[in-house]
């Protein structure tokens, strides 16, 4: 477990004196849809529009908004997510607005299941996978990941943890209650736990 709290020039944090947006945040395929339905069967309000469907690759639904994509046009709705959770993927965090405060629950899994993942998708959807373009798709994700996490380390408005999707599988009871404490408690970790299926970790990396 990782977290990064805000500066807080000695005060008590923030997170406890007022009201802030829950973000669950990822790079694709690393389990973000499956921290959401966390939170929801934890009994947090879910920001969602349901225009995405469940389809084979996340049965379970994607969680998405579509305001969300268009956050560098319009960030002005975000106020209405406070007390809430929403999901917004890894490359949108910049454009959330500065005046809104953010505990960022930051989804992270092997770079291997995550383009194995990927390639599924493609081939799912009748497109033939390049695995020139997975060792680029690599390297572009690495840089981002390490530019993020240094960006995120300078925002006084946001605090984060980090969440390794395969330890969330492993260990579904405890880590549903490292989240329930991160977002400062009261939700139903035993619910949470249970909206977790390992049936659904299917592009596992093999041992050896």
């Amino acid at each position: 477990m990782s977290v990064r709290r805000p500066e807080t020039d000695g005060l008590a944090s923030w997170g406890s004196s007022g009201p802030f947006v829950t973000v669950v945040s990822g790079l694709p395929r690393s389990g973000t849809s499956m921290m959401m339905r966390m939170l929801e069967a934890g009994g947090m309000e879910v920001v969602t529009d349901g225009v995405r469907k469940a389809d084979e690759d996340n049965p379970r639904g994607y969680y998405e908004l579509e305001r969300v994509k268009r956050l560098q046009e319009d960030s002005s709705w975000l106020r209405e997510a406070r007390g809430k959770a929403l999901k917004v993927i890894s490359r949108l965090l910049c454009y959330l607005p500065s005046e809104e405060r953010y505990k960022v629950i930051f989804m992270r899994r092997p770079m291997d299941e995550i383009l194995a993942s990927q390639r599924k998708m493609l081939e799912r959807s009748g497109k033939a996978p390049d695995p020139v373009a997975d060792e680029r798709a690599a390297a572009a994700f690495e840089k981002h990941l390490a530019q993020l996490e240094r960006w995120l380390l300078c925002q006084r408005n946001m605090e984060v943890l980090y969440v390794r999707y395969n330890d969330v599988v492993a260990g579904p009871r405890e880590w549903s209650g490292v989240v329930n404490r991160f977002l400062g408690g009261g939700l139903d970790v035993d619910r949470m736990a249970s909206a977790v299926e390992a049936s659904l970790y299917r592009q596992r990396r093999q041992a050896g």
